[in-house]
């Protein structure tokens, strides 16, 4: 989703507190070797302004949006989960317009993320929903819970930051009552992964020259605002660690004990169109740009995700999409094993 959508269709703002200083360059060398130290960096310079970036709301748009995500990879069955954990909640994003959607009761979820920021901005934006929920800094590997503990496991755009995604896996599957779902959206797979990141760099450079010309410079963005821009997506290539061919995600969950662990894939035509429509507005000062620009550009990815759902995805093979979703199922029947305490070793 673009900045065009949240023009087109905004929530109401949750007060935000001032955002923390960037990362220097030498905090960002230091973090290469260090892939959750990089993760913890990146996501607490951006908890402040993410909602914004990536047009999150908590309104009728992505409560369906995340509703709708949900439900094409692990159907409707069992609306609402009782219990709940969000794996690497951001903002809040997708827990808490499942929460909105019916999809999780209102008074059993927890969150966590590695990054403390995050998981500041994500409590405050469940308050601002009139919800209570627990939330927790915590490692994706090594999680804070007893056993058996959740009906249900959700996370969005969340594994591929994760160094080792089989203890993870073990690690959900543990916290999971016997039985329980875990759900992940927002996956890049390998080949989505890799269009949308040379679209959008060219899209970068054609939209910071063309601007240098007469008649165009007011729609630049100030020199530090761009640099701002570009040592933050140093960062976010630092932490963006995985892409997934489909299958490989299916084997992830089954080798680690899954069962009925399914992918779908999603965003054809939809992100190629959409990575770039992102770059460029985070190269302008929107605010120069039309209205009418905002509500053309949503409804375009509109019927663009519309085809990808109903035609190409019946034909393209799933590789070829951008984003990947993933589902399964603790074994109904499995018993937690012998002298296990939270967060030890899998």
């Amino acid at each position: 989703m673009t900045t065009s959508q949240a023009r087109a269709a905004r929530a109401d703002e949750v007060p935000s507190a001032p955002p923390p200083a960037p990362a220097t360059r030498q905090e960002v060398e230091a973090a290469r070797s260090d892939p959750k130290q990089a993760n913890i960096l990146y996501h607490d310079w951006e908890a402040s302004t993410y909602d914004e970036k990536w047009s999150i709301s908590y309104d009728e748009r992505c409560i369906d949006y995340a509703r709708d995500r949900f439900a094409l990879v692990a159907g409707r069955d069992g609306w609402p989960y009782a219990t709940a954990l969000e794996l690497g909640c951001g903002t809040g994003f997708f827990s808490l317009n499942l929460v909105s959607g019916g999809v999780i009761a209102r008074d059993g979820l927890a969150v966590t993320d590695i990054s403390p920021g995050m998981v500041e901005v994500a409590v405050r934006n469940a308050k601002s929903l009139g919800l209570d929920v627990e939330g927790r800094v915590a490692d994706a590997e090594r999680l804070p819970f007893d056993d058996d503990s959740f009906d249900l496991v959700v996370g969005h755009a969340v594994l591929h930051h994760i160094p080792d995604l089989d203890t993870t896996v073990r690690e959900i599957l543990r916290v999971l009552k016997p039985g329980g779902r875990f759900v992940f959206a927002g996956e890049p797979t390998r080949h989505g992964d890799f269009l949308a990141r040379r679209l959008s760099r060219l899209t970068w450079w054609a939209t910071t020259n063309v601007t240098r010309l007469p008649g165009l410079r007011g729609l630049r963005k100030p020199q530090h605002d761009l640099d701002a821009s570009s040592e933050a997506a140093a960062l976010e290539a630092v932490v963006d660690l995985h892409t997934f061919p489909p299958a490989d995600l299916v084997a992830l969950g089954e080798r680690n004990g899954a069962v009925d662990v399914r992918v779908e894939t999603e965003e054809l035509t939809a992100s190629w169109f959409g990575w770039p429509t992102r770059t460029f507005e985070a190269a302008v000062r929107t605010e120069k740009l039309p209205v009418r620009y905002f509500f053309a550009a949503f409804h375009t990815w509109q019927r663009l995700a519309w085809m990808d759902e109903n035609v190409w995805r019946h034909v393209v093979p799933q590789g070829l999409f951008y984003n990947a979703l993933i589902s399964g199922r603790k074994p109904a029947d499995q018993k937690p094993a012998a002298g296990r305490k939270p967060g030890g070793p899998a």
